[in-house]
């Protein structure tokens, strides 16, 4: 029997809600010493990850646990954006040297006999995706240095998601352009 899909399981959709609620979470969690909370996601990504990664994510999960018991829960978990990002660009940039690139596999979902134009077009994607990756753990980065929860919460809860969108809807107007002129 085939195991169900992350996205679609109870654990994957428990994932996804944390991930795009984590900025609000982070701000309910903090004054009641929430980082208990951070070990049970933690434990609960590491879990559903693919065999591979597993490592990684102890590589990461173990220090953050431990950061977080010594006292540190509220840097841990305002470094929540900086990691998922690095994460993402780690895998987006892997595919770029180890084809098909991310892009292309999800397009391949609905064009399986995606033509060589829409092979360069999708790994020229990736790459928008890799540089908005650095670009926006950057500027994580820089809101958990500054110190300013405010600022953080704007910035990680709100215009991150704002730029996520607007890169999601300009890629979208171009790519049809891109397919109108290739019929």
């Amino acid at each position: 029997m085939d195991r169900p899909s992350v996205s679609r399981s109870p654990a994957g959709l428990l994932i996804g809600a944390a991930t795009l609620a984590w900025p609000w979470l982070v701000t309910r969690w903090q004054p009641a010493g929430g980082w208990p909370w951070l070990v049970l996601l933690t434990a609960l990504v590491a879990w559903r990850l693919p065999v591979g990664h597993k490592r990684w994510a102890l590589g990461l999960g173990i220090p953050a646990v431990l950061l977080a018991a010594g006292g540190q829960a509220t840097l841990v978990m305002r470094l929540w954006p900086v990691l998922a990002n690095a994460a993402l660009l780690g895998l987006f940039a892997r595919s770029l040297r180890h084809p098909p690139s991310v892009i292309e596999r999800l397009a391949r979902r609905q064009t399986p006999d995606l033509p060589p134009s829409g092979v360069r077009y999708t790994y020229r994607v990736t790459q928008l995706w890799c540089g908005f990756f650095a670009v926006n753990g950057t500027l994580a980065l820089a809101t958990v240095i500054h110190g300013d929860p405010a600022l953080w919460s704007l910035y990680n809860g709100g215009l991150a998601y704002l730029a996520m969108a607007l890169l999601f809807a300009g890629e979208w107007l171009v790519r049809q352009r891109v397919k109108k002129r290739a019929s």
